[in-house]
């Protein structure tokens, strides 16, 4: 794996609030409390222990394992993993796993490889920085009686109908529970209690004692555990009561010492809740100072898809797509199975910026990017993908027999020598593109058609003499005569003009291909806008599978290996169902942005 440091951007980086703020603080760090770091995340006592930390600065990417990573996440973990590595820092992965009933082992590890595949690591100077909010489950415990015997943490028995209905409205400010001004020494008992099974799940929660008049509905006692009997992947049953994310978050940034915590501008407001929990466990010796600071940025909102979690779960379970890695979806793991590159979801993101506010990005700007990444290493390829057969009635004049092939050859890449030639060969028989004969052509037509002339790639100027039809009236052949002497690469090369060149693979070594031809999963830019029921403006062309052939050259092709159809646009060999007997590519995209004309 990788260190973050290795991840090569050949663009400089341009400046952002998030970048003047990190700035800021390396400059105003001397006179400030000097900053510890033991090694491995820990209390107070712990860090004061350790040296000074060798990080700058430290950010960090806090998934919570309950589903796929989306090309919303990649803007979070470029971000966090790129400031750290632009400022001399260390961004951890930490799993945020405090919800057991709908975490799995299955989404930590998709999720490590994805980040793992973005080209970012979370181990720095010989140490792993991958940690997981569960092994801070003891503290946090810890922490929630501080809070009670301090007085600034109570048990809550209303029922939740009770809890919602006391708790206000923007207009209106909250009800006092009625369990609110319990002795300390009661609240504690409670919950010991909670943590030692005696209530039913739900029966009660700790909450925290701030102000239920406060005009920031986030600050009107927020709810700080809850009872939850559940198997935990991590711990399994050892807890039947689990944090709130919202009491759990901060501490874990606190635990482990990070100083910037980036998020999302739909956090902005748990801020105040934020900075009230670290100040009061500061306050009572049990984190040290000084503690972590949230900066909320605008996310990332990529047009004609979804990225809510529940309405992907809901394409894959009643089968709109073919599972999370469908190359339709805006899921990590399958726009890898598409073929994007790191390197251009890369671009994409740093091409966005960091403001405060959510924006909506255009699809064609992440093809933009996967195209400047492909155009200058993707290796070029000739495939019929709607295959008509054209018939050369003149071959065995033009070379002494049927049986022979005339070998053709053009350049792996047309700007890479070192890539070398590929080779194919001319046979009486080919595969050509429906669209590349015409018999009554339209005006600007250069193609095949009557007494037309065309060349053929790499290979003769040919002249359409007419077709074969079947019984139902359909083009079964298009027919042909080879122009002696305009070989390409040869003198006479240039002897007849034509204006139009045409791709072909022969019949003799074509290769049979599944092409799996993919285009945007919904036809409305906001599939989901104003509540609209997302199912209705599913794209029914979103995928279209063919049967296509392609040149030799491809006969040994590997999985994810990506080439450039010519004409048609790129391509990659899919990562899961292509084989050697039985090839299988995906359309990435194609040679420009065509959607919508």
């Amino acid at each position: 794996m990788s260190h973050p440091t290795e991840v090569k951007d050949e663009a400089l980086k341009p400046n952002n609030f998030l970048r003047t703020i990190i700035e800021r603080d390396l400059e105003q760090q001397e006179g400030q409390p000097a900053r510890h770091f033991a090694g491995t995340p820990g209390d107070a006592a712990h860090h004061a222990a350790g040296p000074l930390d060798p990080a700058k600065i430290r950010t960090r990417f806090p998934p919570e394992p309950n589903g796929y990573l989306h090309i919303g996440h990649a803007k979070s973990i470029c971000l966090n993993f790129g400031l750290a590595r632009d400022y001399g820092g260390i961004c951890h992965l930490r799993f945020d796993d405090t919800n057991p009933e709908k975490e799995e082992q299955e989404y930590v590890d998709a999720i490590k490889e994805m980040v793992t595949w973005l080209g970012w690591s979370w181990e720095a100077g010989g140490t792993s920085h991958l940690f997981s909010a569960s092994n801070y489950f003891d503290f946090m415990y810890r922490a929630a009686e501080y809070l009670v015997t301090a007085g600034l943490a109570y048990v809550d028995e209303q029922t939740p109908d009770e809890m919602r209905a006391n708790r206000g409205d923007f207009s209106t400010p909250g009800t006092d529970s009625p369990f609110r001004d319990r002795s300390p020494e009661a609240n504690l008992a409670r919950l010991r209690e909670m943590r030692d099974g005696t209530h039913p799940d739900g029966a009660m929660v700790l909450r925290a004692k701030i102000d239920m008049a406060s005009p920031n509905i986030n600050m009107r006692d927020p709810a700080l555990y809850r009872i939850r009997r559940a198997h935990h992947h991590n711990t399994g049953d050892k807890w039947c009561i689990y944090p709130m994310y919202t009491f759990a978050h901060p501490i874990e940034d606190a635990l482990e010492r990070i100083t910037h915590s980036i998020c999302t501008l739909e956090f902005e407001d748990q801020r105040p809740f934020y900075d009230w929990l670290l100040n009061h466990l500061a306050d009572g010796g049990l984190l040290a100072r000084p503690l972590p600071h949230q900066y909320e940025f605008g996310r990332l909102n990529l047009s004609y898809v979804v990225t809510s979690k529940r309405k992907l779960r809901q394409l894959v379970d009643e089968g709109h797509v073919d599972g999370w890695d469908d190359p339709r979806m805006p899921t990590l793991v399958g726009m890898r199975r598409r073929g994007y590159t790191p390197e251009a979801v890369r671009a994409m993101v740093e091409s966005t910026g960091v403001t405060k506010t959510n924006a909506w990005l255009d699809y064609g700007v992440l093809d933009g990017c996967l195209r400047a990444d492909l155009e200058g290493k993707a290796a070029r390829a000739m495939a019929v993908l709607d295959p008509v057969k054209l018939k050369l009635t003149n071959y065995a004049d033009i070379f002494g027999s049927l049986e022979h092939r005339e070998p053709c050859s053009a350049p792996a890449h047309p700007h890479l020598p070192e890539l070398g030639t590929r080779q194919f060969s001319l046979g009486p028989e080919l595969w050509i593109e429906h669209e590349d004969f015409m018999e009554a052509p339209v005006k600007g037509y250069h193609r095949l058609y009557p007494g037309n002339k065309a060349r053929l790639k790499a290979g003769y100027v040919i002249e359409c003499s007419g077709c074969e039809k079947n019984e139902a009236g359909e083009i079964a052949a298009v027919l042909a005569t080879i122009v002696p002497d305009t070989k390409s690469g040869t003198p006479g090369a240039d002897a007849v003009k034509v204006k139009g060149v045409i791709t072909w693979v022969g019949v003799h070594e074509g290769i049979a291909a599944e092409l799996r031809l993919y285009d945007r999963l919904f036809t409305e830019a906001q599939p989901d806008a104003g509540g609209r029921d997302f199912l209705e403006v599913l794209n029914p062309a979103s995928k279209k599978v063919v049967t296509g052939y392609l040149e030799p050259s491809l006969a040994a092709a590997a999985a994810d290996l990506k080439v450039q159809f010519e004409r048609h646009g790129y391509f990659v060999a899919d990562r899961i169902d292509h084989r050697a007997d039985k090839p299988v590519f995906n359309k990435i995209t194609g040679l420009r942005d065509n959607w919508g004309k």
